[in-house]
């Protein structure tokens, strides 16, 4: 299976003869070089270009394309080469584009001589670069691996040679550009123009531009008014997708009297701008591309409200700015000339909010509208629980790529979700806070308001309730579990409860019942340390089985099935032994299958002091209510998280698990 890259990211190669596919919407120069342990070149001989494509082990093609295949034998490098470097050049002359950034992202496959994938890179977020090395081969402890790079450089491959340490790099690029414009007749055609999707973002978020400033615009791009007219429609492309360019307009023929002909058809209004599509991103699967699609939402979103928060930033400093210059002077604080100077700084300070507020409004009613499209056609595993999807689900036929946990807002839109998508398997353990302390009330807040409507009175303009709350909590936690056991395959994830003083019981009900949890769970310190103990023996067990490439060895009694460990009413129950077997789970779990949900109340635990620090740290805090806690990290908004629960009164959770339990029957029969 080929294994998708993400920028910085690496993968081991488990051959020597490879070959390096290259896909791209326009045409391009690929050249391959070799350098030492730190990347330098030590001179032109160790570049495989147009002018000169053959090196020992390597060959790259002659002539700009817009599809290339290069062939490399690392076995047969010289011992002094470290790094294989393959690079990506615009040409000059050939077609008008300037910048990769005006194009589709090029796309590098790593293959084997038969085809079988090994690694993919997909160099999303290239702008104004007109080189690029695209990903290296890397020799490290006597193997090779690859890895994913994307550095781009706008001074083309000059400066991208001269990085690598190569005095002639101009006298290089110059004998390049020459031997490209030789094969120009030759040079392999891009495809037809299409549109260029949304780069993907859980596997590689764009990088921000320091600060929240908008992005530079395409100088190739055509320009276009910053706001649309009143009555204009909604133009719902997302503005660095590059529509294909219309068709110039045919030139009346001439008859044969010299008279022009008539045109078959009145000439047709312009296009109205089309609609959100669900999928509309990267991807080899439709469930990629919404993922990728849902991940472009929330960086929209991130940048629109960037944008807006410093431009109403902006304007507060410039009215206070010209309000203390207009009072600078004593003489001129009284009079009506000193009230026109404030009352003029006060309506530059209303446009400008104003402005920035009607921008914001185009973006989020884009985003609205595309969310309308996407959320009814998301799969089950990143579906709300109210989506039709879950009334036809039947037993999974193979893991997702990712699970919803809940969705994000911002206090500018609350009724604008982005669902909150997290990648399995699970790398972190979860903790859903049922602490009262976290959600003490500190004064009017909208979200509170929203909570206190959808979930109860958990949230009040008091104390929390702590009862409700915990309700809150292990409701939380049972839709996670049935979340899980359904998107997976039957029998390929189980779900294991630790509860030492047996108060979960009422909130387990739909998984007892089911018979997805087999038995309730057994109380107090008994069986806090059964159930650890079996799942260190499984992890122990799996881990030695992997590291020695013997999964046939390991026991029968052995569930290599994905295990989800609820654990309730931590830290009761626990004594030093079973702590330390705590933490190894949160620590060595995720990578064997093995998966935490603390529902816990972190204060509980002071009497530990800072022994428990790392396994919280370790562990992503979610919240049974919504809490402006997750921020993120290009420009630290405070994102508020709201649990995934079902609808008051519905029954689908416990219908869901109720096909689980029927789906693991069918199977074991």
């Amino acid at each position: 299976m080929t294994a998708e890259l993400v920028r910085g990211q690496n993968h081991p190669l488990d051959r020597t003869r490879v070959e390096i596919r290259i896909t791209a919407g326009v045409p391009v120069v690929a050249a391959v070089t070799l350098g030492d342990a730190q990347g330098r070149l030590p001179g032109t001989d160790a570049v495989a270009h147009p002018g000169a494509p053959r090196r020992t082990g390597i060959e790259v093609p002659r002539q700009a394309a817009a599809a290339h295949r290069l062939a490399v034998d690392l076995g047969a490098l010289p011992d002094a080469v470290h790094r294989v470097s393959v690079l990506l050049a615009l040409p000059t002359g050939i077609g008008a584009l300037t910048t990769f950034g005006a194009a589709a992202p090029p796309s590098v496959q790593v293959t084997g001589l038969d085809g079988t994938g090994l690694a993919g890179y997909t160099l999303n977020g290239l702008g104004a670069e007109s080189a690029v090395v695209a990903v290296e081969l890397y020799r490290r402890a006597g193997a090779w691996k690859v890895r994913a790079v994307g550095q781009g450089y706008a001074d083309g491959l000059v400066a991208l040679l001269r990085d690598q340490g190569l005095p002639q790099a101009a006298e290089l690029a110059a004998e390049i550009e020459e031997a490209v414009g030789r094969g120009h007749a030759r040079a392999v055609p891009a495809p037809a123009p299409a549109a260029a999707h949304r780069p993907d973002g859980p596997a590689h978020p764009r990088s921000p531009a320091p600060g929240p400033a908008a992005p530079a615009p395409d100088p190739a791009a055509p320009s276009a008014p910053s706001t649309p007219p009143a009555d204009a429609p909604v133009d719902y492309r997302h503005p660095k997708r590059r529509s294909t360019p219309a068709p110039a307009t045919p030139q009346p023929s001439v008859g044969g009297s010299g008279d022009p002909a008539a045109p078959a058809s009145p000439p047709s209004s312009p296009p109205a701008p089309s609609g959100p599509v669900a999928g509309d991103a990267a991807g080899w699967s439709m469930e990629e591309r919404l993922y990728n699609q849902v991940w472009g939402m929330f960086e929209d979103l991130t940048r629109s409200v960037a944008a807006y928060r410093s431009a109403s930033d902006f304007a507060e400093s410039r009215l206070e700015q010209e309000l203390d210059a207009a009072l600078s002077d004593p003489r001129d604080r009284l009079g009506t000339a000193a009230d026109a100077a404030r009352a003029a700084a006060r309506d530059r300070h209303a446009a400008l909010v104003t402005q920035a507020r009607a921008a914001l409004d185009r973006d989020l009613a884009q985003l609205a509208a595309e969310s309308e499209v996407v959320e009814p056609a998301l799969p089950p595993a990143f579906a709300r629980w109210d989506s039709p999807v879950w009334q036809a689900h039947r037993s999974a036929q193979q893991r997702p790529m990712a699970l919803r946990l809940g969705d994000l807002h911002l206090p500018e839109v609350l009724d604008l979700r982005i669902p909150m998508l997290v990648r399995l398997p699970l790398e972190r353990g979860l903790w859903i806070d049922c602490g009262p302390d976290a959600y003490a009330w500190r004064g009017p807040d909208p979200d509170r308001a929203y909570a206190r409507r959808e979930l109860g009175s958990a949230l009040t303009d008091g104390p929390p309730d702590e009862a409700e709350l915990r309700r809150l909590s292990l409701e939380t936690a049972v839709a996670l579990a049935a979340r899980l056991l359904a998107v997976h395959p039957a029998g390929e994830f189980a779900v294991q409860v630790i509860d030492p003083g047996g108060t979960a019981l009422p909130a387990l009900a739909p998984l007892l019942e089911t018979g997805v949890l087999p038995a309730a769970p057994v109380p107090g310190a008994a069986g806090v340390a059964a159930v650890l103990e079996g799942l260190t023996r499984r992890v122990d067990l799996v881990q030695m089985a992997v590291r020695s490439r013997a999964a046939d060895a390991l026991p029968p009694d052995v569930d290599t099935a994905g295990q989800l460990l609820i654990v309730h009413d931590f830290p009761h129950g626990f004594d030093d032994r079973a702590l330390t077997r705590l933490r190894y789970l949160a620590d060595e779990g995720p990578a064997v299958g093995v998966h935490l949900l603390m529902v816990a109340d972190r204060a509980r635990a002071r009497e530990y002091g800072p022994v428990l620090d790392p396994l919280w740290r370790s562990l992503l805090r979610i919240t049974p209510v919504p809490d402006a806690h997750l921020a993120d990290p290009w420009v630290g908004h405070a994102w508020t998280y709201e649990p995934s629960l079902a609808p008051r009164g519905s029954q689908v959770v416990r219908q869901v698990l109720g096909r689980v339990a029927e789906a693991r029957r069918e199977r074991r029969s």
